[in-house]
Order: structure tokens, then C-alpha cells, then sequence
């Protein structure tokens, strides 16, 4: 009996020594590490997005004032031109026929004037001698008025030629991008016609709807005008990222916000102002608006720290004796990509895990680094 329990220890040791030899560890009896922090309030800068739709600070619709062939298009759809500079020509007969008939009315007018202005005079100068009647004297003198009337309405109608046929050649304006260009050369146009659409693109309106959850933040009751505006001076500076993801790097001031909220969508509508110099943005982009709404007093953790169980978010809170329990927490996402704001479920001089909380079970021992200080 003797013999076969030694025979069966050797063969246990050379087992062992033959796993040695084969460079394979047996396993060995570890420890799991967890980082915690104790919770605190501070306060943080969170930014808040809203969805917008670019335009130019004053977009034009180009329409013609006047109907007519448009006999030249002057500029490319895209193109940056300056205030007054030539769009379109519309064909400019018909005007010039018409300015050069108000002109003759003018001059046929203005010689009935004269005859009217001598025979008044002359039958003056004989009234005065008593050779004629009062009632001959004003006669011409009526006759003297209608044709100063109606010189002024030749005038009128010359005048009226002239814009007609300025109408012709359609300009800029304002400085900016030309839109669209939905018309050809040959086409006939009208005033109901659209030409294109003209974007002052030097200063750029971004336009987006504040949830009115938030309303009584930004607009203050019970003050003045004076102070409103001065509390929209006082926001900081917006962000407009592009819908690639791209950020514009000029940053944007809330300019306007409307006084009325809307009755369907239960929103504000906002104007944020972003300078344009290098006509990077262009009028009906649409992106998303980022103002850093400054929270004071947040209770904020890494995300990390956080346990997703379906619908619910949960930290585990680190009891007297070292063992942790989990805790239903309500979080909002601060935006930053690494951090969660607490909302309710935590208090200050908690602490809870923060690497390895994926790792714990509930009621489990936490054991802290070496380095860590228990409190």
C-alpha cells in the first residue's frame, strides 16, 4: 500500500515537471483592481446643439420690373458680383419707342405752354386797356393752367419711360453669390417671373428653434428691453458645424430671438449672426448650432463609471465596508464625449467605481490600488 502512494506521487511530480517543461503556467490566484472617485458638484460648460438652416443675411429675390425677351444673362449661377453690377438685360425696343414718344408729348406739351403763357399775357394787356371782358381773360387764363398741367403730365409720363427702360438692365442690389438660374436668353419674363435668387453672403443668419423646456432661461421676464438685449450681448459665442461634421472656425453671436413662441411647435426662433469672409457658407446649408450653456453646481462623472441595464443607467456606490451596490442613477449627456451630468440618484461625498464598473457584481468587495487612500 505503501509502494502504490509513492508510485502515484512521483507520478504526480513528473505531471508537474512536464508542464514545466512545456512553458505552461499554471494558473495563479489574482486580485481584481478598481478605480473610484467621490462625488462632487462643479461647474461645467455644456453645450447644447439645435438644428439650423443657413441663409444670407439679405437674401434677394430677382425679379424683373418690367415684361419683356431677356436678351442677356450676365452672369453664372455660383458667382460672387457687387452691389450694381449687371445680372440681366431684358430687350429694351419697346422701352426705348415708348421714352422717345413721352419725349415729343413732352415737346408738343411744352409748345401748347407757351402759346397758352402769350395768349394769357396778351389778353391781360388787353383787359387792363378794357378791350376785351373779364370773362375772355379767364378763359386764356384757364387755358394758360391746362397747358401747364398738362406739361407736367407729359413730364410725368417721360419720367415714367425712363425707369421703364432702366427696368432693362437688372442689377445687383446687393453684394453676394448668385442662387440659381432658372431662365434662359430668349425666354419671355414678366414681374411674376423669378430670376435668381441674390445671398449677401458677407454675414451669414443661422435660424433655429429654442425648446421652450428652456425658454424661461434665455428670455428673462419682467425686465426691460434694454436688459433683454443686453443679456443676448453677455451669451458667448455659438459654433455652426457643417452636417459632414466639419466646424466653421468663425464662431457666430446670438443676434435675435422672437418674442412670440410658437403655438404648434412650442419653440422660439433664434438668429445667430457668423461672419463669411471667404464665402465658405453659402444661403440654405443646414447644420447644427452649438451654444455652451454654462451649469453651476453639476454632479458629473465618466461615462465609464456608467452600467447600461436596457433602460436604465446604474453606478456602483461603494459602501462602509468596501463592498459595492448598485444604484439607479438619471444621467444627461454633457457633450463631451466622456462625461454624464447627474440628475438624480447620487449625493455628494458618495463614492462610487469608476475603471473595472463593468466588472463588478452587486454586494461584491472592492478591493482599491495599493496607492489608493481609504476614507
Amino acid at each position: 500500500m505503501k509502494k502504490e502512494s509513492t508510485r502515484w506521487t512521483l507520478l504526480f511530480g513528473v505531471l508537474v515537471g512536464t508542464l514545466t517543461s512545456c512553458g505552461l503556467d499554471l494558473p495563479k490566484e489574482t486580485k481584481t483592481s478598481f478605480e473610484t472617485m467621490t462625488i462632487m458638484k462643479s461647474d461645467i460648460d455644456i453645450p447644447i446643439k439645435y438644428s439650423a438652416k443657413m441663409k444670407g443675411q439679405t437674401d434677394v429675390t430677382v425679379t424683373p420690373q418690367v415684361s419683356g425677351q431677356l436678351t442677356q444673362i450676365c452672369v453664372q449661377e455660383g458667382e460672387q458680383v457687387k452691389k450694381g453690377q449687371t445680372l440681366f438685360i431684358i430687350d429694351q425696343r419697346n422701352a426705348q419707342l415708348e421714352l422717345e414718344a413721352a419725349q415729343a408729348n413732352l415737346e408738343a406739351a411744352l409748345a401748347a405752354e407757351n402759346s397758352a403763357k402769350l395768349e394769357y399775357e396778351s389778353n391781360k394787356n388787353l383787359f387792363e386797356k378794357k378791350i376785351i371782358s373779364r370773362y375772355m381773360l379767364d378763359n386764356s387764363a384757364n387755358s394758360y393752367k391746362q397747358a401747364q398741367a398738362a406739361v407736367l403730365q407729359a413730364r410725368a409720363s417721360m419720367n415714367r419711360a425712363k425707369v421703364d427702360l432702366g427696368f432693362c438692365t437688372i442689377t445687383a442690389s446687393v453684394a453676394g453669390v448668385i442662387g440659381e438660374i432658372p431662365v434662359r436668353t430668349g425666354d419671355q419674363v414678366s414681374p411674376m417671373t423669378q430670376l435668381t435668387i441674390l445671398s449677401g453672403n458677407s454675414v451669414m443668419i443661422a435660424e433655429f428653434s429654442v425648446p421652450e423646456s428652456i425658454i424661461e432661461e434665455i428670455v428673462l421676464e419682467n425686465v426691460s428691453n434694454s436688459e433683454k438685449q443686453q443679456y443676448r450681448e453677455d451669451l458667448p459665442d455659438v459654433t455652426f458645424v457643417m452636417k459632414n461634421g466639419t466646424e466653421y472656425p468663425h464662431k457666430g453671436r446670438i443676434t435675435s430671438m422672437t418674442g412670440v413662441v410658437n403655438s404648434v411647435t412650442g419653440s422660439l426662433t433664434c438668429k445667430a449672426s457668423f461672419p463669411n469672409p471667404d464665402g465658405q457658407l453659402f444661403s440654405g446649408i443646414q447644420g447644427t448650432v452649438v451654444m455652451l450653456w454654462a451649469s453651476k453646481n453639476v454632479i458629473v462623472i465618466p461615462q465609464h463609471a456608467v452600467v447600461r441595464l436596457q433602460d436604465k443607467a446604474q453606478v456602483y456606490k461603494v459602501n462602509s465596508d468596501s463592498t459595492a451596490t448598485a444604484v439607479n442613477v438619471s444621467i444627461e449627456d454633457v457633450g463631451n464625449g466622456k462625461d454624464f451630468a447627474i440628475l438624480s440618484g447620487l449625493n455628494i461625498g458618495d463614492r462610487i467605481v469608476t475603471i473595472g464598473a463593468n466588472n463588478v457584481v452587486d454586494g461584491q468587495r472592492v478591493l482599491f490600488p495599493e496607492n489608493a487612500i481609504d476614507e
